[in-house]
């Protein structure tokens, strides 16, 4: 089955039929580099231009009509869990890691027993976008082909990050394949913090602490690992000078 080409993605605001109804939301993380604000709120509650990490997140999910986000917990899990309480959409559930933070790959292992078989969005709360066109999540599924695809990831141009200083991680070829940046490389692109994902990539894998990057590099490995250029500006909030530069991002593009 051939891939489609990122380029003939059709950019109107029809919805998705076949996009994600689930999602997994990782909010679990310790937010080291966010001390010393993350010592009495978890990072994900920290607030960029008045909301906070995790309800940009959650509002791009129901904007791309996501039913039901599955948020992991472990730093500060009771705030997070009072703060979900007051939302009413989308649906969220708690995967509760107070016992032992899992890594990315466990974490999200851990959060598809509550979430169904069908594949799903992964976000990270530690980063959003400012949207293009139309929704990044619904070209996303336009995009997705289980038939090639294992993983797909979206992914950002550096020129359009803000936040994120590193050397890349991606090259991508015209189908949307991705490929590792080597060491000593410069990359043109990073991955953005969204992926759309099948779960039977979970089979077999532990249910101990695991990072995603090794199920990344498996479908590297076959050839099943793709990604979608963001249309827009990514956000990554990983420091206390990342929220300052986020909140500039957003004024000057409301400007």
């Amino acid at each position: 089955m051939k891939t489609k080409n990122t380029r003939n993605i059709l950019l109107d605001n029809r919805p998705t039929n076949g996009a994600p109804k689930g999602a997994v939301l990782l909010a679990a993380g310790i937010g080291t580099r966010m001390l010393p604000i993350t010592k009495t709120i978890p990072k994900p509650l920290i607030r960029v231009n008045g909301t906070t990490l995790l309800d940009h997140n959650l509002n791009t999910l129901e904007r791309a009509a996501v039913d039901k986000v599955v948020v992991n917990v472990h730093h500060h899990a009771d705030q997070i869990e009072e703060h979900v309480e007051a939302r009413t959409t989308p649906n969220i559930v708690v995967s509760d890691e107070r016992d032992q933070l899992l890594d990315s790959g466990g974490g999200t292992k851990m959060a598809l027993s509550k979430l169904g078989n069908e594949p799903f969005y992964l976000l990270n709360s530690d980063s959003f976008w400012i949207e293009g066109a139309r929704s990044n999540l619904l070209r996303l599924a336009e995009f997705w082909n289980p038939g090639d695809m294992d993983i797909l990831l979206l992914v950002t141009g550096m020129a359009g990050a803000i936040g994120f200083d590193t050397r890349g991680d991606f090259q991508m070829d015209d189908d949307g394949r991705l490929i590792r940046r080597q060491e000593q490389e410069v990359a043109p692109f990073a991955y953005a913090g969204a992926a759309i994902l099948n779960p039977v990539i979970f089979a077999n894998t532990p249910d101990y602490p695991f990072s995603l990057n090794s199920l990344f590099d498996k479908a590297l490995e076959q050839g099943r690992l793709f990604g979608l250029r963001l249309e827009g500006l990514w956000l990554h909030v990983g420091t206390p000078d990342a929220i300052r530069k986020a909140e500039e991002a957003i004024a000057k593009s409301a400007a």
